[in-house]
């Protein structure tokens, strides 16, 4: 039968996107296939769980908060991680695909390597390290199965996050033996994590790579984790001579049984290996490749979780996974005026001391009636199960795992959905083993966050959008007015919904409503009624011709007087005008039977202009005295309403 009858997923589009092309390896939790991203044209390796970590709610969530803490953390030495979804029942993980093979490879071809092999390796794999204990994240679980060693000669470290989110789940079984062999005592007596266990893990792996094998081995799981939690790590050098002093100390250093006396994190476990990198006289060009000297974090990073291992005796190789607790608040100092090798060795000297007393108790208690037995069935390392109390209250939820023996270590986090004093979530969650004594941290809702509002009044629009959902808030409504004091665009002010004065905070994504300007409204003064209607209407107001009045100076037909234009207006509103209906026209008086200056008199008094009918009499008429003269007739009737400055045409006769 082929590999695809075998493997359903070969072949499939998953997400529409990725092309499953071949299967690389399988594991215990998931299967590692090879794909094609349609959309970026390039290969991927896509990591499927397996169906019964799927189904698993839990495991989900937890899965995607890791993807994304892993995908947040870019360096050359970490495999990056670029996708991460569901499909259907399928849960996945995509990521950088690297042609290769891993430490473990190398170390099953060679048995040991050499000290520039080392120090080659763990440049990049300790460069990798320091950038994530530096945001934050543990691996925990470091092996050489998870350091890759591409074809194009690129080392890195890869699996970041997906322990914290196997860890949900635990088995049991013959894959101990795998999961054991890096892990640190605080992990085997206490269960609890920090940046210092993915030290003690590193320095396993050093040990491992200089000698081709490990420092502890035994038939059972038991007898490991009772060597890890008692025995000090020899020296590399016990077992092959030619293993350098200087990392013979390092190893020593970084596998001390005290948290403590380790190098904090990675960036100073980097330097330390510049330093013996020195004293072993290897010069930076003799590497494979720069490494980015990394600063040391000033004190642990810690994850507020007690750690559980994972057994899963499918996966060979694979190491165990947990969800540490917090660190201890001791930081180690490190002098560097002090001489390396001196300052090393009398670590490994207190050690030796510190060890004595603890590994006489201990085999007193075996001796005693099974005192390994006892230590994992009813002492410290046995495991029980954790109580679900997301949803209850703080004091509730904290009174109830104390009474089961756990220490509570809580932390607030604000949340819109959960009333502030109820328990979000805990590290570990419900329903996982853990150790006895273990730490639980509980996140307890704060209730929404109270965030400052922002100054909205005087910016543009879109600046004031920007503010508004920059600062955690939802932009509501957005209403317009007319307003001729701000420029058009600009925010007039900002309320809550129901048109209330903002408050100097509140809380987030609340709703801010905005009224932006318009600009003033339009003038329409001085156009035709016509114009004046088609302007209006294109900023959105409606036009009232609310009167018309007479003008000397406006023609008719032309609007005259524009009420209120500054005042503020919204669109749909009325805007009143007064239309020109042109000069005021005047009455013609009665002129006949007067004389002659009397009926000029009385015209331009209603100013009116006037001329006699037969102009070739004009002179004669202006030179007949006055009193013999008389209008017979006019142009106009009297109580004819005529435009000022309208000549009237005037009949004049003289008497005798």
């Amino acid at each position: 039968m082929t590999t695809s009858q075998l493997d359903p997923l070969l072949g499939r589009l998953v997400d529409g996107r990725y092309e499953v092309r071949s299967r690389i390896a399988r594991g215990g939790m998931a299967t590692v296939y090879l794909a094609h991203d349609q959309r970026l044209e390039r290969r991927v390796a896509m990591k499927v769980m397996h169906g019964h970590l799927s189904d698993d709610a839990t495991f989900k969530n937890r899965f995607v908060q890791e993807a994304r803490s892993a995908a947040r953390l870019a360096h050359p030495n970490v495999v990056s991680v670029f996708d991460q979804g569901q499909d259907s029942d399928m849960a996945y993980l995509v990521m950088e695909y690297l042609p290769g093979i891993t430490l473990r490879d190398l170390l099953k071809e060679r048995g040991r390597l050499t000290a520039q092999q080392v120090v080659d390796i763990m440049h990049s794999v300790l460069s990798g390290l320091a950038a994530a204990h530096r945001a934050g994240i543990l691996h925990r679980d470091l092996k050489p199965e998870n350091v890759l060693l591409a074809d194009d000669g690129r080392i890195k470290i890869g699996d970041f996050g997906l322990a914290r989110a196997a860890s949900a789940n635990t088995a049991s079984g013959q894959a101990l033996l795998g999961t054991i062999a890096y892990l640190s005592p605080e992990l085997v007596t206490r269960g609890t994590a920090d940046t210092r266990s993915d030290i003690y893990a590193i320095g396993i792996m050093i040990y491992e790579m200089l000698t081709g094998q490990q420092p502890f081995t035994g038939e059972q799981p038991m007898q490991i984790a009772y060597q890890h939690a008692n025995d000090s790590v020899p020296y590399p050098s016990a077992t092959v001579a030619s293993v350098p002093t200087s990392l013979d100390e390092l190893v020593l250093w970084a596998t001390e049984r005290d948290p403590d006396m380790r190098p904090r994190d990675a960036g100073v476990m980097l330097a330390q290996l510049l330093e013996a990198e020195r004293l072993m006289g290897i010069t930076p060009s003799d590497r494979r490749g720069d490494t980015q000297a990394v600063t040391p974090l000033p004190a642990p990073v810690a994850d507020p979780a007690p750690a559980t291992a994972v057994f899963d005796p499918a996966e060979a190789g694979q190491t165990s996974v947990f969800d540490p607790a917090p660190a201890p608040g001791a930081v180690l100092v490190v002098d560097e005026d002090d001489d390396t090798v001196a300052r090393l060795a009398g670590r490994r000297r207190v050690r030796r001391r510190r060890g004595v007393l603890l590994t006489v108790v201990v085999l007193l208690l075996a001796l005693i009636g099974g005192g390994t037995a006892w230590w994992f069935g009813e002492g410290p390392g046995a495991i029980v199960s954790i109580p679900d109390v997301v949803s209850q209250s703080q004091q509730d939820a904290t009174a109830q795992l104390q009474a089961q023996g756990f220490e509570v270590q809580p932390q607030e986090t604000p949340d819109l959905t959960v009333p502030a004093g109820t328990v979000v979530s805990s590290d570990p969650p419900g329903g996982q083993g853990v150790h006895k004594g273990s730490v639980i941290t509980l996140t307890v809702s704060s209730g929404p966050r109270q965030l400052p509002v922002p100054s909205l009044a005087g910016l543009s629009e879109a600046d004031a959008a920007a503010a508004v959902t920059g600062g955690s808030f939802t932009v509501g409504d957005v209403s317009k007015i007319f307003d001729a004091d701000v420029d058009a665009g600009v925010v007039v002010s900002a309320s809550l919904p129901d048109g209330s004065a903002l408050p100097e905070t509140m809380s987030e994504t609340s709703t801010i409503a905005m009224v932006v300007s318009l600009g003033p409204i339009p003038n329409v003064v001085g156009l035709s009624i016509d114009d004046a209607t088609a302007k209006a209407e294109a900023a959105g107001l409606a036009l009232d011709r609310s009167g018309e009045d007479w003008s000397d100076t406006v023609a008719a037909g032309v609007v005259l007087t524009q009420a209120n234009p500054e005042a503020p207006a919204v669109t749909g509103d009325t805007v009143s005008v007064v239309v020109s209906k042109g000069p005021e026209p005047v009455a013609v008086p009665d002129v006949v039977g007067m004389n002659r200056d009397e009926a000029k008199a009385a015209l331009e008094a209603a100013d009116l202009s006037w001329s006699y009918s037969l102009t070739t009499l004009g002179p004669l008429i202006d030179a007949a005295p006055n009193e013999l003269t008389k209008v017979t007739n006019q142009s106009n009737k009297a109580g004819d309403l005529v435009q000022r400055g309208t000549t009237i045409q005037l009949s004049i006769t003289i008497t005798t």
